[in-house]
């Protein structure tokens, strides 16, 4: 008898422990899925803003662009905007890494006097 209790004891404690841990799989899956569809949803968002912003810097661009072909042939205008959007690229890839050297530094000098050959 005593076997037989204990025998369904254990069974009894696989039974639930296999529940709990379903439950808390589902629960796990369900805040994951949760977590993802807002995740997407903010992505989603800032990729719209950048996109936005690409469209406005290239009016920008044209505005200036044309504001400066009043006073110079086309091509020149372009070319001084062309300039000008180039300076910024280089500008905002320099801020990106800012643990380079802005100069590439030399290699250190000999602390003393040079080395004299022997006649």
């Amino acid at each position: 008898m005593e076997r037989i209790d204990q025998r369904m004891s254990e069974e009894l404690t696989g039974q639930v422990t296999r529940a709990v841990r379903e439950a808390l799989r589902a629960e796990l899956t369900e805040a994951v899925r949760e977590s993802a569809r807002k995740r997407k949803r903010t992505a989603t968002l800032y990729a719209g803003a950048a996109t936005a912003a690409l469209y406005a810097g290239a009016a920008v661009a044209l505005a200036l662009g044309l504001a400066l072909a009043l006073s110079m042939p086309d091509w020149g205008a372009a070319l001084v905007v062309a300039v000008v959007l180039g300076v910024a690229a280089y500008a905002l890839r320099r801020a990106a890494r800012p643990g380079k050297p802005s100069v590439p530094t030399a290699p250190p000098m000999p602390a003393g006097p040079p080395p004299t050959r022997a006649p």
